[in-house]
């Protein structure tokens, strides 16, 4: 069960589609590298994005597929 805290952050990054999710994603980790918990439940938030993350990704280009009657 997600933290309560969390959860608005959750469901606001499930609305983003992929290439907003993984920079938002990336900035966050960047500024934890560089600033050791930089605000609570950072590594929380961290762990639901790159999820969320992993989720959305997918095969941009499916192959076409050919009607086999042509």
């Amino acid at each position: 069960m997600p933290n309560p805290i969390l959860l608005p952050v959750l469901n606001w990054a499930r609305k983003l589609r992929y290439p907003t999710l993984f920079k938002v994603t990336a900035t966050l980790f960047a500024i934890t590298l560089l600033v050791p918990d930089p605000f609570p439940f950072v590594d929380e938030i961290l762990f639901g994005l790159g999820t969320l993350l992993l989720a959305n990704w997918k095969d941009r280009k499916a192959p076409i597929e050919q009607d086999p009657r042509t």
